[in-house]
């Protein structure tokens, strides 16, 4: 199967730079709006068979101009949310960003026992996630979009392609609306074929200024 995952277009809460986890969440800023615009285009050389979005309404609407395009509904999954952020939740100060990514790209190294302060740990992400995709793979689609989280996919990416080490997920960052496309499945492995950091409608959709704690790279956490 081929798995385009994307994340959400531009929150206020990304423009804060906090972490914000909990359900339904907030919508997109008007930039996250024209980021998910763009998403149509960005994509016209791909065949699509099905849209997927997150439990949070940011996936659900930056999912919705995709889907109106291709004359498709978008399935929600719940397996597919951003990773909780427990104790840290509505923070962002650096040191809560610098433990929550550190938490959290702990999974993807295969620590799995490492548990997010008063939240998850590494089993119960990997859990809800690889489930809802694997039913995907088993429903014999071609190629499925799936519009996810900033952690979620980057951290997801690091502990299933078999083609890259987890550290280069925590050396890329992921900006709103960027682009990751993986190839395979549950039981041939996942080969990464493209990481597109910024957004899809390029610069100008971008935002410079706004601190975006799930989608910066480990080194800016930690500085």
């Amino acid at each position: 199967m081929r798995l385009i995952l994307i994340r959400h277009g531009q929150t206020p809460a990304n423009v804060l730079g906090q972490l914000d986890t909990a359900h339904p969440g907030p919508g997109l800023t008007e930039r996250g709006l024209e980021q998910a615009a763009k998403i149509p285009d960005a994509l016209r050389a791909e065949p699509i068979d099905a849209i997927f979005a997150s439990t949070l309404v940011r996936t659900q609407l930056t999912a919705a101009p995709l889907a109106a395009d291709r004359g498709l509904a978008v399935t929600i999954l719940g397996g597919i949310h951003e990773i909780e952020a427990g104790d840290l939740e509505g923070k962002s100060d650096r040191e809560s960003v610098r433990a929550y990514l550190e938490t959290v790209f702990a999974w993807g190294l295969g620590d799995l026992d490492v548990t997010m302060p008063g939240g998850p740990d590494g089993h119960n992400f990997f859990g809800r996630y690889n489930a809802d995709l694997a039913e995907l793979v088993e429903s014999g689609l071609e190629t499925a979009v799936v519009v996810s989280h900033g952690a979620a996919i980057r951290v997801w990416v690091a502990g299933n392609a078999s083609n890259i080490t987890p550290q280069f997920v925590g050396d890329h960052e992921l900006m709103n609306t960027g682009i990751v496309i993986l190839e395979g499945s549950f039981d041939e492995g996942w080969t990464l074929l493209e990481w597109e950091s910024t957004p899809v409608g390029g610069a100008l959709t971008a935002d410079e200024v706004a601190a975006d704690p799930t989608g910066e790279t480990l080194e800016e956490a930690r500085e």
